[in-house]
């Protein structure tokens, strides 16, 4: 089955210009086109474009996507190339998603902060509170935002 650029632009759920920018890129060797110019991409184009997308979402350039769909279309000798930038971007998207995390700890600790403030009326409340009235996951990021317990209710 063959699919028009806003179809598979649907199913991947991007812009139709998105598709058109790849091609213009040099992502896109693998379309068929009719005879009148129209690209046509195939349920294996669709594979090819979802593993263009999920890179892409990793953060990689168009210039390190274009290397490896070059060596894609170089075969097999090319195995250990591939292997190797999956590998790196795998670590990334790991340090990202620990960087990440790190974020929604903060934020949680944050909502809890402003939570028990608006109980009380007032951020004053946590100069009041003792390392027990905190809940134990608030505390931690606590201590790592203000190593000095003295700042922890003046700066935040």
């Amino acid at each position: 089955m063959f699919y028009t650029v806003g179809e598979i632009a649907k199913k991947l759920n991007i812009p139709p210009s998105t598709l058109r920018y790849y091609d213009k890129e040099g992502l896109l060797p693998f379309v068929a086109r009719t005879s009148g110019g129209i690209r046509m991409f195939s349920d294996r184009d669709f594979e090819s474009l979802s593993v263009i997308e999920c890179l892409k979402k990793t953060g990689m350039s168009i210039k390190d996507i274009k290397t490896f769909m070059d060596w894609c279309a170089l075969g097999d000798s090319t195995i250990p190339d591939r292997l190797a930038m999956f590998r790196r971007q795998r670590d990334q998207v790991l340090s990202q998603i620990a960087q990440l995390q790190e974020t929604l700890e903060i934020l949680d600790y944050k909502e809890w902060y402003y939570e028990t403030a608006q109980k009380a009326g007032t951020c004053q409340i946590h100069e009041t509170l003792s390392p027990e009235d905190i809940p134990k996951r608030c505390r931690l990021i606590q201590q790592k935002l203000h190593p000095c317990p003295q700042e922890a209710s003046k700066n935040s």
